[in-house]
């Protein structure tokens, strides 16, 4: 037969083809989640968990490290990690990390929960933001609303839903392994490495069972944008950049010319505005403020013996309390920003407003009108003409009677070039 050569050809043929290409790693995307729950954090980790689904990553790991922050940045953090495809673990890490108050929130939603050895999470009592409680009336409402929120979301993912609502009603708190031993999370791992080793063939209810054999980690970078917004989410960091804005525009308007006062300011007010548009913000607070800047400003034209600066101050101190919704857990002006604040920024209107009125209210020193009232000596007689010495010049001058070289005399008009004076009497 004649097929032995053909048969051979064929199996060259197959041995020489391309194998098929293995297949690709599976991708793990990193979120370095530290600092402040505020709108620039949600921002971050929402994007990134985006990112994930679109590129089609095999998990998503969030390392957590937060003090807590602003409870409605919370709920969007959790709503997107409930509402993600792709399985979204929490790792409080690294050693010394926590995840305190909004933190535990956040760690109840993930799909996995972990921490590394050396790390703590609990205190989710709801506070204002600086640590100061809420008021009576609405200290029981927030608890409540707290508890049950988190509760529902411990239920949901299987884990102890009274350990959690004792941590929002009594702020307790644990370690790593006394999370683990409760039922608070799902493993204790060392590090990154060691925590995809552990969720190896780990199933995700609703989302499959975890395949990370070898995966390749992409850390997620933080954009410009969100790095600015994260700084300045904070309602105090915010506040203060109003206040240095509205200072630095004050002074350029009462120092035309000044210009580096006026481009800081304007700067700073942009920049507060852009963290306002992510915070509750109370219109009437903001009004009141500018009505504070009116009234100092007032103070420049108008002789009011303080009145306005007065009016300036109180208005400035209503709005700043007012300038954040009340109802709003953790978007509460710190007292130790607002009141230094108020009184440094009101000092400086002061300032100002005094620093103008002293050059309005001074005696010219140059130019013309400087010279009346200045003492000179008669270097040639006045007869009524002549020339006296003022102010290390000659001038021509001319007086009612004559007077002889050598006499003090005194400006008291000036036409053109030429001073009108007379003897001094002193």
């Amino acid at each position: 037969m004649r097929s032995g050569p053909l048969w051979l050809l064929l199996g060259a043929a197959l041995l020489m083809a391309p194998l098929p290409a293995s297949a690709a790693a599976p991708e793990v995307y990193l979120l370095n989640a530290s600092g402040p729950v505020n709108p620039g954090l949600v921002e971050f980790l929402v994007d990134g968990i985006d990112k994930a689904e679109q590129e089609g990553a095999a998990a998503v790991v969030i390392a957590l490290d937060t003090p807590g922050g602003l409870a409605d940045s919370m709920r969007e953090i959790v709503k997107s990690i409930l509402a993600s495809p792709v399985p979204v673990v929490v790792f409080v890490s690294p050693g010394g990390a926590r995840a305190a108050s909004a933190g535990v929130m956040i760690t109840m939603a993930a799909d996995v929960a972990a921490m590394t050895p050396g790390t703590n999470i609990g205190a989710a009592h709801p506070v204002g933001l600086g640590g100061q409680e809420i008021g009576e009336s609405m200290a029981d409402k927030v608890t409540n609303d707290m508890a049950a929120y988190s509760s529902s979301i411990a239920a949901k993912r299987g884990r102890n839903a009274e350990w959690v609502e004792k941590a929002v009603r009594e702020s307790v708190s644990i370690t790593a392994s006394e999370a683990l031993q409760k039922n608070v999370i799902d493993l204790v791992a060392e590090d990154l490495d060691d925590l995809l080793r552990q969720l190896e063939g780990r199933e995700v209810p609703g989302k499959g069972r975890l395949s990370l054999a070898g995966a390749r980690v992409t850390i997620v970078q933080e954009t410009l944008r969100t790095k600015v917004l994260r700084t300045i989410s904070n309602p105090n960091i915010a506040y203060i950049l109003l206040m240095i804005g509205m200072a630095g525009l004050f002074f350029e308007l009462s120092h035309p010319g000044a210009i580096f006062p006026g481009v800081v300011g304007g700067i700073a007010i942009i920049l507060a505005f852009f963290a306002f548009q992510t915070l509750p913000v109370n219109a009437t607070g903001i009004l009141l403020i500018i009505l504070a800047v009116i009234f100092f400003v007032l103070e420049l034209f108008i002789t009011s013996y303080g009145l306005l600066s007065i009016a300036g101050i109180g208005s400035l101190l209503l709005g700043s309390l007012m300038l954040f919704e009340g109802d709003k857990v953790g978007v509460r002006l710190s007292w130790a920003v607002l009141l230094p604040t108020v009184v440094l920024v009101s000092g400086f209107f002061i300032a100002v407003v005094g620093l103008v009125l002293k050059t309005h209210l001074s005696k010219p020193r140059t130019g013309a009108v400087g010279l009346v009232g200045e003492l000179g000596v008669v270097k040639v007689d006045l007869q009524p003409q002549g020339k006296v010495f003022i102010h290390g010049e000659l001038w021509h001058a001319r007086a009612r009677a004559p007077v002889a070289a050598g006499v003090r005399v005194r400006v008291v008009a000036v036409e053109g070039l030429v001073l009108e004076v007379e003897p001094d009497a002193a």
